[in-house]
């Protein structure tokens, strides 16, 4: 197995390439933040065109969405960004990230290069840290997407969604979209039931803490991505006779992969590159992914992958004004 470098929260903090504008820009823009400028419409933000604004660091820093457990990803990654090295000629650190705010606030201060956002916290990391989403990960036959599943135990006692009045149930975290934002919307919509007036939210992190907490009944519900539970079915980390799925929604794309938008065009374009070349037949990324259909990155863009999300995000009330 390659190597991979492993790089902790405190010497990520050591390590800042920013070379971030810090006045507001006369340009369209959007829902973006006022450090970036969006000319050709596209929905994320333009690649400066003055060389001042622009980082060719010598080392990359990748970090993947903390949907679990991030010591599980150390080794899935490994192959993959030895690739990236090669295709780059630079060093590349894995970087584990704890939550989804700790990801965005390291792209948006230029502490972070090249990401993979989940699915509801693509677009507040497009808009308030500059990120550039161009691949998500699918199946041989081009298919993608994961649905939001709400669980429950066998011993719970609630059989329908309804059942859930009154009583608890789990998230993740508010940025996430599976673990909070589609169902949220769903539940008002289609059920007529709110977190706070109809039952008791309570917010776990992440969706394997979710997952384990009903399969260990400390939760008796709770709103979760399958593409998560399924990767933790294969591991045996949980067992199917310990779940009971009440609800399943429609497809959403799957986590997002990009780049910071101050990299140079053209490490931008050799980080691209990377993606779409990367061989995955007996690799660790196929070991670890391939548990839920995944087998090659696939081209794709933010304006029409995400309107599904962004509308949900719409129906919540979600601002992408950064703090």
């Amino acid at each position: 197995m390659n190597k991979i470098h492993i790089l902790g929260a405190a010497a990520v903090a050591a390590l800042t390439f920013s070379a971030l504008p810090s006045v507001a820009q006369d340009c369209p823009r959007g829902d973006l933040d006022d450090r970036y400028c969006d000319a050709d419409g596209d929905l994320i933000a333009d690649i400066p065109t003055d060389p001042a604004d622009l980082i060719d660091p010598d080392t990359l820093i990748f970090a993947y969405t903390p949907v679990e457990d991030p010591a599980v990803y150390e080794t899935a990654w490994a192959d993959f960004l030895t690739h990236l090295e090669e295709a780059t000629g630079k060093e590349v650190v894995f970087f584990p990230v704890q939550n989804n705010a700790a990801q965005i606030e390291a792209m948006r201060s230029g502490r972070l290069h090249i990401a993979g956002f989940n699915t509801g916290s693509n677009p507040l990391a497009v808009n308030c840290a500059g990120f550039r989403p161009f691949t998500i990960m699918a199946g041989e036959d081009g298919s993608f997407g994961y649905e939001m599943e709400i669980l429950t135990h066998p011993d719970s006692g609630i059989e329908k969604v309804e059942d859930i009045r009154g009583g608890q149930m789990a998230f993740t975290s508010e940025t996430s979209n599976s673990g909070f934002k589609a169902p949220s919307a769903i539940l008002a919509s289609e059920f007529g039931m709110s977190a706070g007036d109809d039952f008791e939210p309570v917010f776990s992190g992440k969706h394997d803490n979710s997952i384990l907490g009903v399969a260990n009944q400390d939760y008796p519900a709770a709103a979760i991505a399958n593409s998560v539970l399924a990767r933790m079915l294969e591991r045996d980390v949980v067992s199917e006779d310990q779940l009971v799925s009440i609800y399943k929604s429609q497809t959403f794309p799957t986590t997002g992969y990009g780049t910071a938008h101050n990299l140079t065009p053209e490490l931008q374009q050799k980080i691209r590159d990377a993606f779409f070349s990367f061989e995955w037949e007996g690799t660790s990324l196929e070991e670890e992914f391939e548990k839920n259909g995944e087998a090659q990155f696939l081209e794709m863009t933010y304006q029409d992958f995400w309107s599904v999300i962004r509308t949900i995000d719409e129906a919540n009330g979600v601002s992408y004004e950064c703090s």
